[in-house]
């Protein structure tokens, strides 16, 4: 006997019919006497659905109010995957955040996870009650309801499954598992058995859309092993135990596995980030603090940066990349800033894309970004910027050239299916 903790996603559960292919699954895996839990997200569309209602009685909402708003989305797939497992015969009861609870901190509509009270929860899934849990939200110290941002029902399993120290956490998604990259750009992209908690995170960081970043960070510090796996699946197959997808594991639990090793495990790619260029920066020490200080002061990401040093002008142009969600409020950050950074022109560009290279066996081996610029090149595909991290290099391009760099590096690294 296991214990499992089960997540699904918003597309698995967007409607009766989806909640009752949901429920055989999860049937299926009760009947093989595990203890089992489930994570919910709302219906797909449901919680964009609540945060217009939001934006329309008042577009300054109170944070908190508005977490009230879209908790609702997760209680009532809850409630409805509870009601259709009795359906089938199967012990099941909802717990929403607050009766558990689920403790968190007071960052409303972006609330993080502190402990879990799972006593009576695993009291329960002992005596054979299924578990269904309405993922994304919480429960500060003085009782309000918190969300944890976009994708927070990834993270609200993973905090699950280590709080009743779980054997696996399978996330449901409509992919069924992790690809070396994106099957609809690379038809010859192949699943992947097997990445580290470190590819992952990277993975997810630069574009991936399989997990939450934050979900694959909380299980990397609590040892979750986490599998990634299709809710489509027939009605008559059999459990996850026989039908595995793509396990996120330690190095060594990697290693142990014999699991063929490739030099890069995955190609990803990002058209959410949008680039910034100030121009004619003074050349003068604390100039560029002045640039990323009131940035990281308004909690906006800075990800690659490039200085170009002009010292016969005495004057520098610099470029850095920051979400293009953001892109609004780092433009008036810095107009704010004008006059302390002493720049000429801010040129804004949202028509760019970053692709990266992720694969831990960069750690050992040379040559992985010689072999990407090369493979950009031979297409003429110029590279704006540049990042590294120890796995991961990754570049920006013009955002119309990022289905054939995605081909172009997928086949330069070997990673085409037979």
């Amino acid at each position: 006997m296991a214990r499992i903790v089960m997540k699904f996603g918003g597309t698995s559960m967007a409607g009766t019919e989806r909640i009752r292919r949901v429920a055989q699954i999860v049937k299926r895996q009760a009947e093989r006497g595990d203890e089992v839990a489930v994570v919910v997200s709302a219906m797909a569309g449901e919680t964009d659905r609540l945060v217009n209602f939001c934006r329309e009685a008042n577009p300054l909402y109170d944070p908190a109010e508005y977490d009230v708003v879209v908790a609702s989305g997760e209680q009532v797939t809850s409630g409805l995957l509870a009601i259709t497992l009795q359906a089938m015969g199967c012990k099941a009861r909802s717990w929403l955040g607050w009766q558990l609870p689920i403790h968190t901190d007071n960052a409303h509509a972006k609330a993080r996870i502190g402990t879990i009270d799972s006593e009576e929860l695993l009291a329960s899934m002992a005596g054979g009650t299924i578990a269904v849990i309405p993922g994304f939200q919480g429960l500060t110290d003085d009782n309000r309801i918190t969300t944890l941002g976009r994708g927070g029902s990834d993270t609200s399993a993973v905090a699950v499954a280590a709080a009743v120290k779980a054997d696996r956490c399978d996330i449901y998604t409509d992919v069924d598992g992790v690809y070396t990259t994106d099957p609809r750009i690379v038809s010859r992209a192949r699943k992947l058995k097997a990445v580290t908690y470190e590819e992952m995170l990277e993975l997810a960081s630069v574009g991936s859309k399989v997990l939450q970043t934050r979900s694959v960070g909380l299980a990397m510090k609590e040892g979750v092993r986490v599998q990634v796996l299709s809710s489509f699946i027939d009605e008559n197959a059999p459990s996850a135990d026989t039908i595995p997808g793509t396990m996120i594991v330690t190095d060594e639990e990697l290693e142990n596995a014999q699991v063929e090793r490739q030099l890069i495990t995955g190609i990803a790619a990002d058209k959410n980030e949008a680039k910034i260029t100030l121009t004619r920066v003074p050349d003068r020490p604390g100039a560029v603090s002045h640039i990323f200080a009131p940035l990281a002061e308004s909690n906006i990401n800075v990800d690659m940066i490039i200085q170009n040093v002009g010292r016969d002008k005495g004057e520098t142009d610099v470029t850095f990349t920051v979400p293009q969600a953001d892109l609004a409020r780092a433009t008036d950050v810095l107009q704010n800033q004008r006059e302390a950074i002493g720049y000429n022109r801010l040129i804004p560009d949202t028509k760019v894309a970053k692709i990266s290279v992720v694969g831990v066996g960069m750690k050992s081996h040379a040559g992985v970004a010689s072999t990407m610029f090369t493979a950009l090149a031979e297409r003429k595909i110029n590279i704006q910027a540049i990042s590294t991290s120890e796995i991961k290099v990754s570049v920006l391009i013009d955002e119309d050239e990022t289905e054939l760099a995605v081909r172009v590096l997928h086949t330069a690294y070997g990673l085409d299916a037979d």
